[in-house]
């Protein structure tokens, strides 16, 4: 019996009736030789940590753009906050935990260089939208690998797919959304009050007199609602989700659009679409895989997946290279 063997069979003996198990599940599209030592969610979510999609995420604009200072997070330190939680999670309700990571870790790789601007202003210039959850698909469907493609699990696609406003296919992908919501409201709070635009007595009073005064206890709090819920419907109880929205909605409303964390949005918008137009123009100076898609799609599609994939400063160098006159040596 293979290590693996031996995984699938301690899953079905040890998780809850609502996991997804390893064992019956994780069909992909091209059929590739079971590996001896992982099960297939395992091997997603290494495939996932290895990719060149991740490794980008360390240069995305989380709230702040390029912001100056160790401690802002970026959409990579996010992406493991996620994680974190959905694990802590998954693992207190039985769920499949390697499921559940692999979902975590891949939900945001579609997304766009500065952050929901650049999202925003690709959804308005491709003709086929862009919206950053489907993006992610795209990613380990037809981009990565030189345009091979992870050849990912239906399960973990499809938590990635679902991660912002659908329900998932699986408890597990529940998990992960709920998770992402938890993590990005408390975080960027913190970032906010770094930064000096936020103060904490500004906070609403009600969601912090229910939710708890820090990060650290918000989430606890949070995570505790959904995991005392139990397994069979993933979500919060009525009073704490009934906590979190309000907080939400206040952060919408005070950092997600306020000028200070907002200064460089209209300059980063510029930027993306004179890049967009230029390579419309001339997809030939596109890297040999985004022509590809272009023949395979069109080139609207290649070059909205070759600006999603940019990290910030990669974007920002490009851009200053195409468009910004050098000086004489």
């Amino acid at each position: 019996m293979t290590v693996r063997e031996q995984t699938e069979i301690l899953e079905l003996s040890t998780l809850s009736k609502y996991a997804c198990t390893s064992s019956g599940h994780g069909k992909r599209n091209v059929y590739e030789q079971k590996c001896p030592l992982r099960t297939e969610f395992q091997r997603d979510k290494d495939r996932i940590l290895h990719c060149n999609s991740f490794r980008r995420l360390k240069r995305k604009t989380q709230v702040f753009l390029s912001p100056v200072g160790d401690h802002y997070r970026t959409r990579l330190t996010h992406t493991l906050e996620v994680a974190q939680i959905a694990r802590t999670i998954a693992r207190a309700l039985r769920l499949n935990e390697d499921l559940t990571e692999a979902i975590a870790l891949g939900h945001d790789l579609g997304h766009s260089p500065f952050g929901h601007s650049g999202e925003a202003i690709l959804d308005e210039i491709c003709p086929h939208g862009y919206k950053h959850y489907l993006q992610s698909v795209r990613v380990v469907d037809y981009i990565e690998k030189k345009g091979r493609g992870l050849n990912l699990t239906y399960e973990v696609k499809n938590g990635i797919a679902c991660h912002t406003n659908q329900f998932a296919a699986t408890a597990e992908g529940n998990v992960v959304r709920l998770s992402d919501k938890i993590a990005y409201i408390n975080h960027d709070i913190e970032d906010a009050i770094r930064a000096g635009i936020l103060n904490p007595s500004e906070l609403p009073e009600k969601p912090v007199e229910i939710l708890g005064k820090t990060k650290s206890q918000r989430i606890t709090t949070l995570v505790t609602s959904i995991i005392q819920n139990g397994a069979d419907e993933i979500r919060m109880t009525k009073d704490i989700k009934a906590a979190h929205d309000e907080l939400r909605s206040f952060m919408f409303s005070y950092v997600y659009t306020n000028p200070t964390a907002k200064a460089e949005e209209k300059k980063a918008k510029n930027l993306v679409e004179q890049l967009y137009a230029y390579y419309k123009k001339y997809p030939e100076k596109m890297p040999d895989e985004y022509k590809r898609i272009s023949a395979k799609f069109d080139v609207d599609r290649a070059v909205c997946d070759y600006i999603s994939g940019m990290s910030d400063g990669y974007a920002i160098d490009l851009y200053t290279d195409l468009f910004v006159p050098r000086s004489w040596k």
